[in-house]
């Protein structure tokens, strides 16, 4: 099944200064296409989006899965919010908590909620306080391929397992023939591919096979790769760029990534196979647990759902910040921004960019806690 082409992705953002520690800039002109050449928009409302007192260059990493909506938020924010540049690098989850924890970022994206060492090491930086989970973005982690001949294909959690950990070598395999019986399978090599670096879309699609198939799934979950067997490339996009071009690759990525490819319905148990779809991951979503303490929003997610309609291979982005011990001079950049994204009309930019929003409930909570950011 091919997905629908998603709207014009937000221009490319700006190398990012090189600084030890996060640094507020006055802008003249900036890579976002937007001249700055005005002051800094000081506690103004351009549209629904309230600036207050943004103002500068904001340094943020992590996350590459959410990267697409990232930029489409930042291309509204700086050009309501004047003289604010916001440079997001996306470098992985793992990249952006180190960063973090670093003290040269305002904000990290991550797929996975924080570790406990990993809190405890976001103590440093966070004076007084220590780094919270916001919930912000989710996604379906969408498993695409390129076979040519072979547009619908579906898989359940078993085979996905063994294809991954290089025990179904061949798309002929009677395992994936018995789930496809209309499907004119080749001969073919699979060639499957995972990240290269640490990344929270591995973390997530590694306990979706460990919750659903441990039996056939016995690698440690986490960050990392640890599977036997396949290939590996760097960031969404660039396991995204490798099924483009290579006829018998398969990955698995957020659902953004994945256009122009085919990808996977999951056969869930449910009454017909699932699609990677943003109603999918929000009806996936809407049955996590929050799990964080205090002010921190972590989630569980059910992995395991039979839910119909529900997609099962899902992750949830968060913002990480400090609720409290924000460096002074980044603090409202900050706020302003998330404040910004965890609202309604941020997140219905979500949906136009194949994420999923997240359900209301959540939301709330997220608001609140940005509120009292300090």
């Amino acid at each position: 099944m091919k997905l629908q082409r998603m709207n014009r992705r937000a221009l490319a953002l700006g190398a990012l200064a090189v600084s030890s520690a996060l640094t507020l800039t006055a802008c003249g002109s900036d890579d976002t296409g937007d001249s700055g050449s005005g002051d800094a928009t000081t506690s103004a409302q351009a549209g629904n989006i309230t600036c207050d007192d943004a103002s500068g260059q904001l340094l943020a990493d992590g996350s590459s899965a959410q990267k697409n909506a990232i930029d489409a938020w930042v291309k509204q924010f700086t050009a309501a919010c004047k003289g604010v540049q916001i440079n997001y690098k996306g470098g992985g989850s793992g990249a952006g908590i180190t960063a973090f924890t670093q003290g040269t970022v305002g904000f990290a994206g991550s797929d996975s909620a924080l570790e406990p060492e990993e809190i405890t090491a976001t103590k440093e930086v966070c004076s007084g306080g220590q780094g919270i989970d916001l919930p912000m973005v989710g996604g379906p982690i969408a498993v695409a391929y390129n076979l040519e001949g072979v547009d619908n294909l579906v898989l359940d959690a078993p085979t996905l397992a063994k294809i991954f950990s290089d025990k179904i070598k061949n798309w002929n395999d009677p395992a994936i023939a018995k789930l496809n019986p209309d499907a004119k399978l080749p001969d073919l090599k699979i060639q499957a591919f995972h990240r290269s670096e640490d990344s929270g879309t591995t973390d997530n699609f590694t306990k979706y096979l460990i919750e659903t198939t441990p039996e056939n799934w016995k690698y440690e979950g986490g960050k990392a790769w640890t599977a036997p067997g396949g290939q590996s490339a760097s960031g969404s996009s660039g396991v995204a760029q490798q099924v483009k071009q290579t006829n018998g690759a398969i990955s698995y990525m957020e659902l953004s990534y994945a256009k122009g490819s085919s990808v996977v319905a999951i056969d869930t148990g449910a009454s017909q196979p699932v699609a990677a779809s943003v109603d999918g991951a929000t009806k996936a979503i809407a049955d996590a647990k929050v799990v964080g303490t205090g002010k921190d929003l972590a989630l569980e997610l059910n992995y395991a759902t039979k839910a119909e309609g529900a997609y099962p291979i899902t992750l949830v982005t968060y913002e990480i910040v400090c609720d409290k011990g924000n460096k002074a001079e980044s603090l409202p950049t900050v706020k302003a921004f998330l404040n910004y994204i965890a609202s309604e009309d941020g997140q219905k930019v979500l949906a136009d960019n194949d994420y999923a929003p997240m359900p209301a409930d959540i939301i709330t909570k997220v608001r609140s806690t940005i509120a009292g950011l300090s």
